[in-house]
């Protein structure tokens, strides 16, 4: 074990080291061109700025406002009638949506279930399940200008509800009820 724990903390600085001994020996300003990278990071990083907080403002509106709790309502028997849990179906909802919210809510669900129940078993499985889809399409797509995201938000939330399904397997399946 000791091996490994030397491994990683050495990787990250012998490959900067290597990156920046190899492009020296290709005759490329490795000091310049990490400056330009910075300077470009910082425009990108304003860039973003409208957009995020667009998207927390939305995300905002949408838990204050009670629609996500009128909706739990209303889907709440599907999720019972076929097993799941309907405490996680937040997350479901959320986690396309904000990363932190989601995040959040995961906590919340393991200090109010454990970490060892079946729905902070599920929870921590859909947040490494599952992208924030809306937040990916809204601060990248808008920040280098793509206007129409359809598809993509449509393979986007596909993908997540894979990812909410199979998790919920996976944790039937490894943990049982």
């Amino acid at each position: 074990m000791e091996i490994v724990s030397l491994i990683s903390l050495w990787f990250i600085p012998i490959l900067i080291g290597f990156i920046l001994l190899y492009g020296t020996y290709k005759k490329v300003p490795t000091y310049e061109s990490f400056v330009e990278g910075g300077k470009d990071g910082i425009k990108i990083a304003v860039s973003i700025i409208p957009f995020l907080v667009g998207m927390l403002v939305a995300i905002s509106i949408f838990r204050a406002s009670g629609a996500l709790d009128f909706f739990m309502d209303f889907i709440r028997p599907v999720f019972v009638a076929i097993g799941v849990p309907p405490d996680i179906v937040p997350l479901a909802i959320i986690r396309p949506i904000s990363g932190n919210a989601a995040l959040g809510m995961t906590s919340d669900l393991i200090a109010e279930h454990g970490a060892d129940s079946l729905i902070g078993r599920m929870a921590s499985v859909i947040q490494g399940s599952t992208d924030t889809t809306f937040y990916v399409l809204t601060v990248y797509f808008g920040a280098v200008g793509i206007k129409r995201m359809g598809d993509a938000l449509k393979v986007g939330l596909l993908a997540d509800l894979i990812g909410f399904i199979a998790a919920i397997l996976v944790v039937f399946l490894v943990f049982g009820r």
